[in-house]
């Protein structure tokens, strides 16, 4: 664990309620760490009987910028009625006595706290209970179409400036070369990895040539249904979106392709559904149908690049111990060639 991530990585009950306090929201004491791969994520108690959602960003991975872009795209969904929880307006606390910086200016939804082991970006949002969507059920797919859409619409007005844009080329090549730089791949899985990957990668890129010129828009970016919550009673019922820590500036088939399972025909079927509701809201390229298989093989990739990069994290060998070994890169092997097949297709 490198220094810069030390207070991050082991932050304590106390400096979390510490953290709260210097922008006046107190804590009874009661908390609950959430499950979060990327950021520590904390559901907090407060005095006044109320629930919060306090994040802390993993040092590294986005700058100010990036983070406060996220969070006016957030406030901006909010204002349009697209269900989604955004950050909370953040306040200093004078008698806190912390070290404190709030962003933006204006309406500040970020802060930065300087401790003794470094500095700690925090985002704190109220609390909403949820469930996966039952993707079986009828009108499931039509709905999160409809809310997808309406994400979308807004999405549309105007370009991030700091978040991540999608460059299929450079996305998985770099990912590619952090593997390789790495070494993760074990000697003996190297060459049959490397070179399914290298021609994985080229018919991605060959996809993305032949489509031509995108059209993008801000995005959810990681729109699976593990990251859409669903609530069944009250005026709010339907999907709602908790998080946008990966929102980029992309395709919008990006945000469609991961709600579609199964065989070819079935995603077609379950695709053409969420399509209805989201057409309520917004035109569609059909075009961008042929990219869901590219866009599969670049998540592949930046997967592994992912977990390549967080392995020096604890949580990650406790929650994939698989990950380095002969197996999983045999497998990895066996899915890109899947992939170029899916591709050809």
């Amino acid at each position: 664990m490198s220094s810069s991530t030390l207070g991050y990585a082991e932050l304590t009950p106390q400096q979390v309620l510490d953290a709260l306090d210097a922008v006046g929201l107190f804590g009874d004491g009661r908390l609950l760490q959430l499950n979060s791969y990327e950021n520590r994520v904390f559901q907090v108690m407060l005095e006044d009987g109320s629930a919060v959602v306090a994040k802390f960003y993993r040092p590294g991975r986005w700058s100010d910028a990036q983070i406060v872009e996220e969070h006016a795209f957030a406030l901006e969904l909010a204002a349009a009625e697209v269900p989604v929880v955004p950050p909370l307006i953040l306040h200093a606390d004078a008698l806190a006595g912390a070290a404190l910086t709030l962003q933006p200016a204006d309406a500040p939804t970020l802060a930065l706290l300087d401790t003794a082991h470094g500095q700690l970006r925090l985002a704190v949002a109220a609390r909403c209970a949820g469930r996966e969507p039952e993707m079986d059920a009828p009108g499931t797919l039509a709905q999160l179409g409809r809310f997808i859409g309406r994400l979308h619409a807004v999405g549309a007005r105007q370009r991030f400036e700091h978040r991540h844009r999608m460059d299929p080329r450079v996305d998985g090549r770099s990912a590619r070369a952090r593997l390789l730089e790495l070494g993760v791949v074990p000697p003996p899985e190297l060459p049959a990895w490397a070179a399914a990957s290298d021609a994985a990668l080229g018919a991605v890129e060959a996809a993305f040539a032949r489509h031509g010129p995108l059209r993008t828009l801000r995005l959810h970016g990681d729109c699976h249904i593990g990251n859409v919550l669903w609530r069944s009673t009250g005026e709010g019922s339907g999907p709602h979106v908790v998080d946008l820590d990966d929102a980029m500036q992309g395709p919008a088939v990006q945000d469609l392709w991961m709600l579609v399972s199964g065989d070819a025909t079935t995603m077609a079927q379950q695709l053409d559904a969420l399509l209805a509701g989201y057409r309520m809201f917004m035109d569609f390229d059909a075009r961008e149908r042929a990219l869901i298989e590219p866009l599969r093989t670049l998540r592949m990739l930046r997967h592994s690049a992912w977990l390549a990069e967080r392995w020096s994290d604890p949580t990650f060998p406790l929650n994939f111990p698989f990950f380095g070994s002969a197996a999983y890169w045999n497998q990895q092997t066996t899915q890109l060639r899947e992939q170029l097949e899916a591709m050809a297709g």
